[in-house]
């Protein structure tokens, strides 16, 4: 059983980032889920023979990073598949080159994630648009892609209490000063790569996500605290209004 009790965000996600082992990065995982989400449980991980059977077809095998998501948490829709998409097993594949697999897809396919293979048990992610040939770097560890994409689908999840709105230099300032900054490293903004990062911010009953310095969204534990943080950035939300 995971215990949740003293699960604080933003220590566990420094022990997640900064170790370099990715056995923290699945203790997260779980942890985060079991918080925020449901615990993981029995038939939440894809079937070793569904992973077997990937690798028998296309010749390649699959890092260790890889392999352990998906026996992990490969079925939790929720946490991989709502916003954008862990591949599912049967559909996992290799980029043209035969090099990287591409494990991850934007909703509507304009962006791709993927890994290179033969570079260890848990190599660095790089994604590109779907309609262009060459890789960018995203995440220096595949375990490290995992925590992110498990922090992206809480924050944009449907029904949840959450909410997002447009950044102004004022609103990000107020942004930075009022919510201490989550230890995960940054990273592009997949429609913007070139501009400012992504950033993150938040703790135990708040979560936020600021992509580069045009937009963000906010994920709360429950609507009175989505409340307090639509006051504390006053402006206008998609979703509600500051009271």
């Amino acid at each position: 059983m995971i215990m949740v009790g003293d699960f604080e965000l933003r220590s566990a996600l420094a022990a997640a980032v900064g170790s370099g082992a990715s056995d923290r990065a699945w203790g997260f995982v779980e942890r985060f889920a079991a918080r925020w989400a449901r615990p993981l449980g029995p038939g939440d991980g894809s079937d070793e023979s569904e992973l077997l059977a990937v690798e028998e077809r296309l010749g390649i095998g699959l890092p260790a990073a890889v392999r352990d998501a998906y026996l992990l948490f490969g079925r939790r829709d929720d946490l991989v598949r709502g916003q954008d998409r862990l591949v599912r097993p049967a559909h996992l594949d290799t980029d043209e080159t035969g090099g990287k697999l591409v494990f991850r897809v934007e909703h509507g396919y304009v962006v791709e994630w993927g890994v290179p293979l033969g570079e260890g048990d848990d190599p660095p992610v790089l994604f590109r648009p779907t309609d262009e040939e060459e890789w960018s770097p995203f995440l220096d560890r595949f375990s490290l892609a995992c925590v992110e994409m498990v922090l992206s689908e809480c924050v944009l999840a449907p029904g949840a209490p959450g909410d997002n709105r447009q950044l102004d230099p004022v609103t990000l300032t107020a942004l930075a000063d009022t919510f201490p900054p989550l230890p995960l490293p940054r990273y592009p903004v997949w429609a913007a790569p070139d501009g400012p990062p992504v950033r993150w911010f938040g703790g135990d009953e708040v979560i936020l996500r600021a992509d580069g310095e045009d937009w963000m969204w906010a994920r709360a534990r429950d609507e009175a605290v989505l409340d307090s943080v639509r006051a504390a950035l006053p402006g206008v939300w998609l979703v509600g209004s500051a009271p």
